[in-house]
């Protein structure tokens, strides 16, 4: 099912990082952006008690002013805050209540969003007596923290899965494929999606999505039954809101959770942007399937050589992802546009592949022969046997002397004769070493 999306709130210099970066059990950079746009959003995955979640850090937010950046950071926020499911309003416990906090808490009342106030930099019992004045801006929950020793984050974090939707068991259907389209605004998705829902042979009906307010539309086609997963569900439409590439990621976020199959299109008129790396990205590391569609192929100027040159360039600028077929299509003529389904439905299968032990460790066997692992400071790594553990993505875990060492180059020339021998087109492959240990 989708996951919770929590976003970050709260004026500059009141400690929004510091609580992003310990939630998300990490220290992720702060990004510079291009100008227009102070700070990025940074987007990570957490959890409590065995929920997950989506978190989104925002600039820090500032009324009454009229310079470009502060604005640009405000319509990131309102767009981070318009897709979130529940909002952490963080505040400075030593420097009270100010009048930037009081506009926001009028802003974040708007929303009509849970929203979880963090009072933070409570670092001495001194200070606790402030806390009580947030109760002022309105909002139920409050909370003491201090993000840099940590105290008081638990007991905020029980109270946030509180608002997390209750988790389906019955969402995943063996024989029903979800796809999804993604990637940035105006690449022609919506097009794809009504092209393809206007084959003939397709039969249509709209289902209940998973998410609050989605609804996602289930279809068969030549005998296979297919989720189209909804991920042009703006809450708010406006020139704006497509216009910041970034809020794309948001709604990539939600469309991979849902999906067996991401279809990552990109704009053939305008090319690669580093957009279409990042969205990508996001469906690798989720260990989707993944398959790239090259879109408006109509558009572009072209001779016989033009279509292997385009896919060359997705070679180079997605290394990490040369699992994926590429398609060229049209949505505005329709051309090529019967091969999405197939493709969909083929990196499917061979993402949920599984592979027998025998012939698994039989490949590994031959793969170690031709080419023995290197050694490490006259030790070598020795492989003992592998096993896949789970699929989507398919997940092999391999029993080794010992993992340290391991090569990352030499796991990759495992994987790449795992290709050989069992293809797995379109879908990511997960190695996961392990040491034996001795009975």
């Amino acid at each position: 099912m989708s996951l919770p999306v929590v976003a970050v709130v709260g004026r500059p210099n009141v400690g929004k990082s510091t609580f992003f970066n310990r939630l998300s059990g990490e220290r992720i950079a702060i990004i510079e952006d291009e100008p227009g746009i102070t700070r990025d959003r940074i987007y990570s995955k957490s959890d409590w008690n065995g929920r997950t979640f989506h978190l989104i850090d925002t600039g820090g937010l500032e009324f009454g002013s009229n310079d470009q950046i502060q604005s640009m950071i405000r319509v990131q926020a309102e767009l981070a805050i318009d897709e979130a499911d529940i909002i952490i309003f963080v505040v400075d416990g030593q420097e009270g209540i100010t009048s930037t906090d009081q506009e926001i808490a009028h802003f974040l009342h708007r929303s009509k969003k849970p929203i979880l106030v963090a009072v933070n930099k409570i670092d001495d019992v001194k200070h606790m007596d402030h806390v009580y004045d947030f109760y002022q801006l309105g909002f139920e929950h409050v909370f003491a923290i201090s993000s840099i020793h940590g105290t008081g984050t638990g007991d905020l974090l029980d109270e946030l899965i509180k608002f997390f939707p209750e988790e389906d068991s019955d969402f995943d259907q063996e024989d029903v494929i979800r796809v999804s389209l993604i990637g940035r605004p105006n690449v022609g998705k919506s097009s794809i999606v009504n092209a393809i829902l206007g084959e003939e042979r397709v039969i249509v009906s709209d289902v209940a999505g998973t998410t609050r307010d989605a609804v996602d539309t289930s279809f068969e086609h030549q005998g296979q039954s297919y989720v189209l997963v909804d991920t042009a569900g703006l809450r708010k439409r406006g020139k704006v809101y497509e216009s910041i590439e970034k809020y794309s990621v948001i709604r990539a976020l939600k469309a991979i959770d849902h999906s067996d199959v991401c279809s990552i299109v990109i704009d053939a008129e305008r090319g690669i942007v580093e957009q279409d790396k990042r969205i990508a990205g996001l469906a690798h590391e989720a260990g989707c399937a993944s398959i790239f569609i090259v879109n408006k192929w109509d558009a572009v100027e072209k001779d016989e050589k033009t279509m292997n040159q385009f896919r060359q360039q997705i070679q180079e600028q997605f290394q990490f992802m040369s699992y994926a077929p590429v398609l060229f299509v049209s949505a505005k003529t329709k051309k090529r546009l019967h091969l999405i389904l197939p493709t969909v439905k083929e990196v499917a299968e061979h993402h949920a592949m599984r592979v027998s032990t025998s012939v698994l460790n039989q490949v590994i066997q031959e793969a170690v022969i031709h080419t023995p692992p290197p050694s490490d400071k006259g030790q070598r790594l020795r492989i003992q046997y592998a096993t896949q553990v789970s699929v989507k993505p398919p997940t092999i875990l391999i029993f080794v002397n010992d993992p340290e060492l391991a090569h990352f180059s030499y796991i990759r020339y495992l994987e790449n004769q795992l290709r050989q021998a069992f293809q797995f087109l379109g879908t990511p492959i997960r190695i996961r070493l392990r040491k034996r240990r001795r009975s």
